[in-house]
């Protein structure tokens, strides 16, 4: 049985946990825009961390079901209907045979995860059903495509009404104040631009997308130029060309990279970045440890596992 794409978002792919193992031969990782919520999605309908869900990004979208299935949508900047009724997102969810799932873009976020119970049973490249259009491993979904399902758990139904609480979601703002640990090339830009990046603000630009996020702000100047012998990057990783604008590296980007390195994001803030809209808000940075960095990661970690709750008001009007 399967999701049938009825429409299709601006960016809409299959994504999973991530493609490991490559890089070293020119392939990204992959993998979700914001894992927090895409983690979350699978949790509440019972499957594993990095099983592969939809995620939807920049435009509204819609699906229609084949068999009675537990969905679950997790993200922002989208409401989400079913047959035209309003539900929450965070929250599980049954949907029956032909039911229309409908993901509608709205202000306040990018990206959107649906998972069902069983996965995207798509199709795998190099250990993963992460799409990847650059490289040929799959293309961005359209219009009358069928995604296939696994089979879910035995108890998957009973997830029905789990629901993740505010205060174990990402704190989304169009404003946040992102957390990156200094980088590897600091000596290469002047005093005054260490001090511009953490002291000024920096909007996402239009030209964005789930390679890299482009920053219009304060520009950083180099000491004696922008170019460095290539070298392996990460994702969160924050380089700066010759133009002094800085370029966070998200999921699907280069592996390698020539220009200086000023700053990674920590991980546990790398969606509240990827959420925000290109042309609107701005974000601050604020530099801290690697151990404060991987703390972070930890407490996210452990929010996904413990913090979801039985949302009893939601299920009873399903």
């Amino acid at each position: 049985m399967t999701l049938n794409i009825h429409e299709a978002a601006l960016m809409m792919t299959v994504q999973d946990g991530g493609r490991f193992g490559y890089q070293r031969y020119g392939m990204p990782e992959s993998g979700p825009m914001d894992g927090w919520a895409f983690q979350a999605a699978n949790r509440l309908v019972g499957d594993a961390p990095g099983a592969a869900c939809v995620e939807v990004g920049f435009s509204s979208a819609e699906i229609t079901l084949e068999r009675r299935c537990l969905l679950a949508l997790c993200g922002a900047g989208y409401r989400l209907s079913v047959n035209d009724r309003a539900l929450p997102l965070w929250m599980g969810f049954l949907g029956k045979p032909g039911d229309r799932i409908r993901m509608e873009k709205t202000i306040g976020g990018n990206w959107a995860y649906l998972a069902a119970a069983g996965g995207i049973q798509s199709q795998v490249w190099m250990g993963s059903r992460s799409t990847y259009p650059a490289a040929g491993l799959g293309r961005n979904l359209g219009q009358g495509d069928r995604l296939p399902l696994g089979v879910p758990s035995a108890e998957a139904e009973l997830f029905s009404g789990r629901f993740f609480p505010t205060a174990a979601r990402p704190a989304y703002s169009p404003e946040p104040m992102i957390h990156v640990i200094p980088g590897p090339h600091l000596a290469w830009f002047t005093t005054r631009s260490w001090d511009s990046f953490c002291h000024g603000t920096y909007a996402v630009s239009t030209q964005s997308d789930r390679m890299g996020y482009r920053l219009k702000g304060p520009p950083l100047a180099h000491q004696s130029g922008a170019d460095l012998v290539s070298q392996g990057m990460v994702q969160g990783e924050i380089q700066v060309p010759g133009d002094g604008q800085p370029i966070v590296m998200m999921p699907d980007h280069p592996t390698t990279g020539g220009y200086a390195c000023v700053a990674t994001v920590a991980k546990a803030d790398l969606p509240l970045l990827a959420q925000m809209e290109p042309g609107r808000g701005s974000v601050r940075f604020k530099p801290i440890t690697l151990d404060a960095a991987h703390s972070a990661w930890i407490d996210v970690n452990e929010k996904i596992r413990s913090a979801i709750t039985f949302e009893e008001d939601a299920w009873s009007g399903l």
